[in-house]
């Protein structure tokens, strides 16, 4: 049944199929969180290097651009069910693989990197699958209930899993991950088959041809590019938090997380439906102004509460993806969708890379506040570029034509 943005939570898990989604994107959260932090720290320790470290954490993401390139229209041509539990089980392997003891870095990246290209196909099955389950009616009120699972599950598992790095060790935590992995593959097996909600074989030019049409629409374009530079530069702030304060950095990326969690309840949840658009260009500002004290060093308590303020900014990206899914066609949803999974883990992949560059020749600080900067400035061009192509005052138009 169609479920309402505004019914209760607790309506979505008695719609068929959206438990077993849930509680497999809930492990698959877990396990990527806690291999992240284990990673970044393995790394940290043998290198020393800000760059090194905050590639090996989101290091995955600068893969999503080739994958999203040849490997995207399988997100409507194959079936949901099998895709998932495959690429789940990939990952507990490629995890498995990043704790053999004497693995030179090179060749963890290596891994990381081929993760990253086999999971930018597993965000458009999913998201896709989800659109699916609830409709599009629904698909806000669902999101915002994976955000927030999201944010809960990152709170949990870079606390927990700081403390397990230090009590236990980096390797032993990515085993745990990759077991994390393997239960998201068999919870994934419990959803009903279904078949590909597209006709046709994945192929290199499908998803050319998909992501042709779904980029010749200006309001996407708007769209996308919101979802992905602002966004992407603060992750970009993100990625140095180890390198920031390697004792700490739990404890920040678990801050993050409750900002981000409060923004995804105010929007998904509290927010009535006539103001979700106009909160867009607030949200991605607030996404990036706190960090712009960070060159100060303030002391650990405030830099904890300045990075729990600027994630509560990501709830931007729910009224950003509502947008996106009125403004693409129901065969192509999950191809759009993954389309911006994959372009906005790009996005972060390339900030981090540009992040931890700046912070090996000034300080993470210093390149944390630089990020801030330039995602304020993307913002602001983004605006002023939407205001005068829709006029209508803001990345997030209500009434746009589709025409390029």
């Amino acid at each position: 049944m169609p479920v309402t943005p505004r019914k209760n939570y607790a309506d979505l898990f008695r719609t068929p199929e959206f438990s077993p989604l849930f509680l497999s994107t809930s492990a698959d959260i877990a396990a990527r969180t806690v291999s992240g932090l284990a990673l970044g720290t393995l790394v940290f320790r043998a290198t020393d290097s800000p760059l090194l470290s905050a590639l090996s954490m989101f290091g995955p993401a600068l893969a999503q651009v080739l994958g999203a390139t040849l490997f995207l229209s399988g997100a409507d041509r194959l079936p949901p069910r099998a895709t998932l539990a495959g690429l789940s089980l990939a990952f507990a392997a490629a995890t498995a693989a990043l704790a053999l003891p004497g693995l030179p870095v090179w060749a963890m990246l290596a891994v990381v990197l081929s993760e990253g290209l086999i999971a930018s196909l597993g965000g458009g099955v999913r998201w896709g699958l989800l659109n699916e389950i609830l409709t599009k009616v629904g698909y806000l009120a669902g999101r915002s209930l994976f955000n927030m699972m999201s944010g809960v599950t990152q709170i949990t598992g870079y606390a927990a899993g700081g403390v397990l790095v230090t009590l236990l060790s980096p390797r032993l935590c990515l085993l745990l991950a990759a077991g994390l992995y393997g239960a998201a593959a068999g919870l994934a097996l419990l959803l009903t088959r279904r078949p590909p909600r597209a006709a046709g074989r994945p192929s290199v030019t499908a998803t050319w041809r998909a992501n042709s049409l779904l980029w010749s629409a200006r309001p996407r374009r708007h769209v996308y590019l919101a979802l992905w530079i602002p966004n992407g530069l603060v992750v970009g702030c993100e990625s140095l938090y180890v390198s920031y304060d390697p004792r700490a950095a739990g404890t920040l990326f678990a801050c993050a997380a409750l900002g981000m969690l409060a923004g995804d309840v105010t929007v998904g949840r509290l927010l009535p439906a006539r103001l979700r658009p106009r909160l867009g260009v607030p949200l991605l500002v607030l996404l990036a102004a706190p960090y712009l004290a960070l060159f100060l060093r303030p002391p650990l308590p405030l830099t904890a509460v300045l990075v729990a303020l600027a994630s509560v900014g990501f709830g931007a990206s729910l009224v950003q993806q509502e947008r996106l899914v009125t403004l693409t066609p129901d065969e192509l949803t999950g191809h759009a969708l993954g389309l911006h999974s994959a372009g906005m883990l790009t996005a972060q992949g390339l900030a981090a890379s540009l992040a931890g560059t700046v912070a090996q020749f000034t300080s993470p600080a210093t390149a944390m506040s630089a990020m801030a900067v330039v995602s304020l400035a993307v913002t602001l061009a983004l605006t002023v570029a939407s205001r005068r192509d829709a006029g209508d005052g803001g990345l997030l138009p209500r009434r746009v034509p589709e025409a390029a």
